[in-house]
């Protein structure tokens, strides 16, 4: 194993703000912004440090490493839950039916709502691999390793999980959809709203946003064609996403149209289908040329919580676990674990 996922330190500002630099836009969580980041950075650590066991505004942000480089070429957050300093807005899509007696013409209408709904879920997003790291397995591993964190700190989450997907964007790195609906009420592109958001939170949203629904079929063509449609480059992680149980509820970004997908929290597969352990032994034999069976383990509580890859053996009540994961991950004998089979 040559990556792990662990908490973020301050010393992961640089190289996770040369990643946000290179996303194209659209990814709120990720600003391309030092100061924003190193104050992502600093709340994570205090959601970390934070004692009670119990949901609050926590935000856990992680880190992919190269156990032999120190490189970090990933990163991925969990918000515990959203909506509590500022309204969580979404667009949910509904439909209004009209009938005419004197037409004998029914009608029936598509509409955005905007909606509050999801207040007080807990959310994943913020994922991001460097073009370097995209292969191997690693989305997979940053992705699903946010699921064994939750399930090893359960009480701290709620009882559904959000996820965002990035609309999509031009190559000059507008939205269709922004462009078509917000930007008529805002009076700004969309790179502007997406800063002014990554930065200062979608207070500004309540301010000026109309709360009356708005009929899709008065939007332009282009703005109706990208609807509950994901960017290009996140169409891998929505297929992940369904894997995992979560489905899209007709819920779309307010900003750029994309697919905000949901799932009862428990009911999402690498949750249930983990199972915990203990090292029964640490054997040099193990690995990929040499058998045992490839898992997504992890380890440790809150800062000192790590995941990555492994191959292990059951041996009685525990699992005997290969030499180069048990140092990657600091593990001795003894040592408690959680896994999940690699699928």
């Amino acid at each position: 194993m040559s990556y792990v996922i662990r908490p973020v330190r301050p010393g992961d500002v640089q190289p996770i703000y040369e990643m946000a630099k290179s996303t194209g836009g659209g990814f709120t969580n990720l600003p391309p912004d030092k100061r924003s980041l190193a104050a992502k950075l600093e709340l994570a650590a205090k959601g970390f440090a934070r004692k009670a066991d119990a949901p609050g505004v926590d935000l856990f942000m992680f880190a992919l490493e190269n156990v032999k480089t120190g490189q970090v070429s990933g990163t991925c957050q969990i918000f515990a839950m959203v909506g509590q300093k500022w309204p969580f807005y979404s667009y949910r899509i509904g439909s209004l039916t009209q009938h005419s007696k004197e037409l004998d013409r029914t009608f029936r209408a598509d509409i955005l709502n905007l909606s509050t709904d999801l207040e007080g879920a807990t959310e994943v997003g913020g994922l991001y691999l460097h073009p370097s790291a995209r292969s191997g397995g690693l989305g997979m591993l940053i992705a699903r390793s946010r699921y064994l964190f939750i399930r090893n700190h359960r009480n701290r989450f709620t009882d559904t999980t959000l996820a965002e997907l990035r609309g999509v964007i031009d190559e000059a790195g507008s939205s269709p959809f922004w462009d078509g609906v917000a930007n008529k009420f805002f009076g700004m592109n969309f790179q502007d709203a997406d800063e002014f958001n990554a930065k200062h939170g979608n207070q500004f949203i309540a301010d000026l946003m109309p709360s009356h629904p708005v009929y899709i079929a008065m939007l332009p063509e282009a703005a109706k064609a990208v609807i509950g449609i994901p960017h290009p480059s996140g169409r891998a992680a929505m297929r992940m996403l369904e894997n995992e149980g979560f489905a899209w509820e007709k819920y779309i970004d307010i900003f750029d149209g994309g697919p905000t997908m949901t799932v009862k929290t428990d009911n999402i597969a690498t949750i249930k289908n983990a199972r915990d352990s203990k090292i029964a032994g640490i054997d040099e034999s193990l690995g990929e040329n040499a058998g045992g069976e490839k898992v997504l383990l992890c380890s440790g509580k809150l800062a000192d919580w790590r995941a990555g890859y492994g191959w292990i053996e059951e041996k009685g009540s525990g699992i005997v676990l290969d030499a180069i994961s048990a140092s990657a991950l600091a593990l001795q004998q003894g040592d408690p674990v959680s896994y999940v089979p690699r699928n």
